[in-house]
């Protein structure tokens, strides 16, 4: 069985109010789920998007300059961390295909993904990823033969024959979700 027919993959991106986990905070989540269909080609699937209420002690401006949203109207609106990640656990799960098993994607896997999973231990849930995550970055090195310096959005995109980024939604969760989920499939196709 290809490897590609083993897993729904789900690409996941997400924006924060500074660097690392715990001290600064996930405030938005965007995921896109990428599984095989009937032929085993694989296709975009449903979205999911949530806005998430900060808890941490700090707020880097930078972070915030980047993604554009409001700290202060995510105090007041924003969905509790521990709702968010119940809702995405159940969203996972209603989304992995028969047969599959879930796996995180993202574009730096590594920041993504610390994040997701500092806040399912925070809230002592288990992680529907579990410990391992896909590093499309990572992929693109080794499918590519770029070097890791090489393997950006604005490189791959050219490479790949993607259409250009959106800059007025980049950085917005789910709008980068699904741009990383359409990178994932021309890569997996390569």
């Amino acid at each position: 069985m290809p490897p590609e027919t083993r897993a729904t993959y789900f690409s996941v991106d997400i924006e924060c109010s500074g660097p690392v986990p715990a001290i600064y905070d996930m405030i938005s989540l965007g995921a896109v789920v990428v599984a095989p269909d009937d032929t085993g080609a694989l296709t975009l699937g449903d979205m999911h998007y949530v806005e998430i209420k900060p808890e941490g002690p700090k707020v880097d401006p930078g972070a915030m300059k980047v993604n554009g949203l409001d700290i202060e109207a995510l105090r007041r609106d924003g969905t509790p961390r521990r709702t968010a990640l119940l809702a995405l656990a159940d969203w996972v799960r209603a989304h992995t295909k028969p047969g599959t098993r879930p796996v995180f994607v993202g574009h730096n896997a590594p920041f993504d993904w610390s994040f997701v999973a500092w806040g399912y231990a925070a809230e002592e849930l288990p992680n529907p990823f579990g410990y391992k995550a896909l590093d499309t970055k990572a992929l693109a090195t080794g499918k590519l033969g770029v070097h890791w310096f090489d393997s950006s959005k604005e490189v791959l995109e050219e490479r790949l024959g993607l259409e250009k980024e959106d800059l007025g939604l980049k950085h917005r969760a789910d709008y980068d979700a699904l741009y990383q989920a359409k990178l994932l499939i021309k890569l997996l196709e390569f």
